[in-house]
């Protein structure tokens, strides 16, 4: 995908300036946020329950007027715009298909709305056919099809009618884990193949990290970092990012000259801030390190869990120092049981700090 400037108005398909949203009764769903999404890109806006994710992506879609602030879609200002004069479709985990239509019909229907001609439907029907992988099944009804194939349906009833950003919220919920990945990896490539914005809502941030080209981690109402999904886990702006997205080791303390104090255990970091965080699986674990690094210390292993691929250990750094989470491939970590005294390590720049000016 080109590069775009994301300050720039005429390269974002939908952009949210200072926008609030409070409701009658006094509760704040979303503060202050500003956020802008680039054209053809899979956009998603991960959090927990209740961050504001939704009521974010039916703000995009008109279903929510902001309390405060502008929303522009296409490069144009929609707010106060109704949901059917803006150039988006919004697709739920209640796919809404007609039942007693066709798939072909369903797909029509939008562009029969707009008055279209029949040679255009017929055209349009077919493209959208291809696109999801559906051609066999133009004359069959939503009964007839299984839930992955509904949702193609649904995905192909939206982009026929062209829309600038099409709005998941949460469309995948409803499947089983393995049809939801087969999902996942259809509905990327029906997004790469189309070219339109995709906005995407969902709590689960693996399957964020599988589809997206950026992310929005919302907490609180509001956004709490912006990026890729590597820059996210490799690189998180504060302790909520970090402790999100996986499994990380918090440890906090006073920190002087790029060395870490808390209560008698030292370590060197990366930068100034309050609390560094490393991941489990960048701390390396042996009997004996034969490797330097710029943190290393003595521990002993309290309790290990085995996860397939990995195993995870708890082990408690001697001296008082913290308890830690470590993850090793399981290959490296045959002999290493509960009980055992054990060497960990992890170079200084394999931790991120928080808490300076993040």
């Amino acid at each position: 995908m080109k590069a775009v400037n994301p300050d720039d108005p005429s390269a974002l398909d939908a952009r949210l300036t200072n926008v609030s949203k409070t409701y009658p009764g006094g509760e704040t769903a979303v503060t202050s946020m500003n956020l802008g999404v680039r054209r053809g890109e899979f956009f998603s806006l991960l959090g927990p329950s209740g961050c504001g994710k939704s009521t974010t992506l039916r703000i995009l879609a008109g279903l929510e007027q902001p309390t405060e602030g502008t929303v522009a879609i296409a490069g144009k200002d929609m707010t106060g715009v109704p949901p059917n004069k803006r150039p988006t479709n919004l697709i739920f985990q209640k796919l809404a298909l007609f039942p007693h239509l066709t798939v072909a019909e369903n797909i029509a229907f939008g562009p029969k709305i707009r008055r279209q001609s029949r040679a255009e439907i017929r055209t349009t029907v077919t493209d959208m056919l291809d696109l999801v992988d559906l051609a066999g099944y133009a004359t069959r009804k939503p009964a007839q099809l299984s839930g992955g194939q509904q949702q193609r349906v649904a995905i192909a009833r939206a982009l026929a009618n062209k829309p600038a950003v099409l709005l998941l919220d949460e469309p995948l919920g409803a499947l089983d884990l393995r049809l939801r990945v087969q999902m996942q990896r259809a509905l990327k490539q029906i997004q790469q193949e189309s070219g339109t914005t995709f906005v995407f809502v969902t709590h689960d941030q693996t399957e964020a990290f599988t589809i997206s080209d950026r992310i929005a981690l919302m907490n609180g109402g509001r956004v709490e970092q912006v990026g890729r999904p590597d820059e996210l886990y490799d690189r998180p702006a504060t302790e909520f990012v970090a402790t999100f997205l996986g499994d990380t080791n918090i440890i906090r303390g006073a920190v002087d000259d790029r060395v870490l104090r808390a209560d008698g255990f030292t370590c060197r970091t990366p930068g100034p801030g309050t609390a560094l965080s490393v991941r489990p699986e960048a701390i390396a674990m042996r009997p004996r390190l034969t490797t330097g690094f710029d943190n290393l210390f003595t521990a002993r292993v309290t309790d290990l869990t085995f996860q397939g691929a990995s195993i995870r250990f708890q082990v408690a750094v001697a001296d008082s120092g913290p308890e830690l989470v470590v993850q090793l491939p399981a290959k490296d970590a045959r002999g290493i049981a509960a009980g055992d005294e054990v060497e960990i390590g992890w170079p200084s720049d394999a931790a991120v700090m928080l808490g300076a000016g993040n």
